[in-house]
């Protein structure tokens, strides 16, 4: 470990490979009704892309616990991310993560709890998010909240985090080399 106030993370990977392929989920009935337009899928797809992926998938449905588990089955096994924006509140038809748990094998609630923790930054409202991040076979997938402001907050907060559990889901748990790498900055600071 380092002095005080540093991070270590030698030889773990922090950028996405060029093949690396995501789905991006957009939850929300007036989007999928043609009343509302996505704002939030797009957003994430631009982040995701200039963070390294290679290939984006979008696709937005209806709030429809059913539709979501099957889709989620679908590109499960298929593609090593899933991150879905949308249906993570209170409302009654708010059942992403009732979806995500019925699907997964683990969750890992390290990244749901760091999400909400950046969020909190911004707003007093993040505790009330229900986001749940999960594996299934080698796919992580990941909720994230519906409006573009926090679909990005929370994305930007985990987003150094991903390329490495990747290589881990992947099999790939061999860390490149022994030397510390240090981080200095506040958690809102993206990793170097």
């Amino acid at each position: 470990m380092g002095p005080p106030g540093t991070t270590y993370t030698g030889g773990v990977n922090r950028s996405f490979s060029v093949d690396t392929q995501a789905v991006v989920l957009t939850i929300s009935d007036r989007c999928f009704r043609g009343q509302q337009v996505d704002l939030s899928g797009p957003t994430v797809m631009q982040l995701l892309e200039a963070a390294g992926v290679g290939s984006v998938t979008t696709e937005i449905l209806p709030d429809e616990l059913d539709l979501i588990v099957a889709t989620l089955r679908r590109y499960a096994g298929t593609v090593p991310l899933i991150v879905t924006t949308g249906g993570t509140g209170l409302a009654p038809r708010d059942v992403t993560p009732e979806a995500t748990r019925l699907v997964c094998e683990r969750l890992v609630d390290g990244l749901a709890e760091r999400m909400r923790a950046e969020g909190l930054r911004q707003t007093p409202f993040a505790p009330l998010s229900r986001a749940v991040c999960g594996t299934v076979g080698n796919t992580l997938i990941v909720n994230l909240p519906g409006s573009p402001n926090g679909a990005e907050g929370s994305l930007r907060a985990i987003l150094p985090l991903l390329p490495h559990a990747l290589d881990l889901l992947a099999g790939r748990t061999m860390h490149e080399d022994s030397v510390a790498d240090v981080t200095v900055g506040t958690p809102s600071e993206q990793v170097k």
